[in-house]
């Protein structure tokens, strides 16, 4: 497993960068580092790449974003996420290489459905919101996403959106969820083989990219429209997920 070539170096600092930037309020471009390291490492072996990226983003974020938010709605979450995270735990360690490509695609078109329902059609995406079946199925959902491909941000961010929570405190909230949720997949994603030696000195390499990414998400959560923002990273998604489920 090696980046051999500026052109895979340049793929890989880009997902570290959306790794970064997704921590800080710019949740679907999470998806774009999913679907670049899918295709760079293969997709069961950057489910484990990924993993340690994610966690060093969040001990960024979290104490930066700490006086925003609480614990209150993580445990709200947690008993269905732990339950999506066993079923998403025994789907990945059954499939290959290949079925769980098909698998990560699905998983991001999921997320990208969930993401424009919100965007574009937001009386519909309320009333289901403010179903109480909503917390349940987004729990389940978001857990089995992040263990398959470490694409539950979308689903997680729109749940505690439909609860009206402001943007700072919702980057606040996620960080805490995501700190917690990712610490307990690990022992999981090394229990399958997916976090290695040679996985954890890739991700050495590549921590300055995601610590640029927060940098830069900081500075532009205030300034970017955050619908055109998330209009684009949903468009490319789409195409990108396809191209993971059917080629």
């Amino acid at each position: 497993m090696v980046l051999d070539s500026p052109a895979a170096w340049t793929m890989a600092l880009c997902g570290a960068l959306c790794v970064g930037l997704s921590k800080t309020g710019f949740t679907g471009i999470s998806l774009i580092s999913v679907l670049l390291f899918a295709d760079l490492f293969g997709a069961k072996t950057s489910v484990g790449l990924v993993l340690p990226l994610l966690i060093i983003a969040d001990l960024t974020v979290y104490p930066a974003f700490r006086e925003h938010g609480s614990w209150k709605p993580v445990w709200k979450l947690l008993l269905p996420t732990l339950i999506g995270l066993a079923i998403g735990y025994a789907i990945l360690a059954s499939i290959d290489d290949g079925q769980a490509r098909h698998g990560i695609g699905l998983s991001v078109l999921l997320m990208v459905a969930v993401q424009a329902l919100r965007l574009w059609n937001q009386p519909l995406f309320h009333r289901i919101a403010d179903s109480r079946a909503f917390g349940v199925t987004a729990g389940i959902t978001g857990g089995m996403a992040t263990m398959i491909a470490n694409a539950a941000g979308p689903v997680i961010q729109l749940f505690l959106l439909s609860r009206r929570i402001p943007k700072m405190e919702l980057i606040g909230i996620s960080a805490r969820f995501f700190l917690l949720i990712n610490l307990i997949k690990v022992p999981m994603t090394v229990q399958l083989d997916l976090i290695t030696w040679q996985t954890l000195k890739i991700n050495l390499l590549l921590v300055p990219g995601v610590w640029l990414g927060v940098i830069a998400g900081k500075f532009l959560v205030k300034r970017v429209p955050q619908r055109w923002f998330e209009s684009l990273v949903i468009a490319f998604s789409v195409i990108a997920g396809t191209r993971l489920l059917f080629f």
